[in-house]
């Protein structure tokens, strides 16, 4: 192939996962997702270690400010891991389903998105000062032990599920959106 010419894109067909990932023709509103990662707390965060080695972990979070706050101790994997600057990928499981959800396996809904992510090494940041509903993340006897990752959602949220039905959740080409993070 010459160095004019395109790679052909992959063929897709109207409806399907590809269609609607190329199109983002289902219209979430920015908001709309914003607010599902403020109702919910746990997310995980995976990274890569100095060492190359992918990780990953679960954590509870806050929101403020359209950052995600999370607290780590200061001599744990996370806070030796995750750098200043440096980007992380992001899921938070946003279940649904109420009773039926006893009933039937339901899966989660899911927002993914990539964040930048900043170390306030501990004592450096008083949480409480960001927002008083994040103080509740650092039990008060890990205070002084506790580093604060603040992430920042940067690009596009890939969503599956966020402002549809449960019905609509099993046709990929409803269920999946992109939307931007501002």
């Amino acid at each position: 192939m010459s160095s004019n010419e395109t790679t052909p894109m992959p063929a897709t067909t109207p409806g399907s996962v590809a269609d609607a990932a190329a199109t983002d023709s289902r219209l979430v509103a920015s908001a709309t997702v914003w607010k599902a990662l403020e109702k919910a707390s746990f997310a995980v965060v995976s990274h890569v270690n100095a060492s190359g080695e992918p990780r990953s972990s679960g954590v509870v979070y806050g929101v403020a400010g359209r950052r995600l706050y999370v607290a780590v101790a200061a001599d744990g994997r996370k806070a030796r891991d995750i750098a200043t600057g440096q980007e992380v990928a992001v899921t938070v499981p946003i279940r649904r389903g109420g009773v039926l959800a006893l009933l039937v396996p339901i899966p989660p809904a899911t927002i993914t998105f990539r964040a930048r992510a900043t170390v306030h090494p501990a004592g450096s940041l008083d949480i409480g000062s960001v927002s008083k509903d994040l103080e509740k993340l650092v039990p008060e006897a890990r205070k002084t032990g506790s580093c604060v990752l603040e992430l920042m959602p940067e690009g596009r949220f890939l969503t599956y599920g966020i402002g549809v039905t449960l019905m609509a959740m099993a046709n990929p080409a409803i269920a999946l959106a992109r939307v931007p993070v501002a």
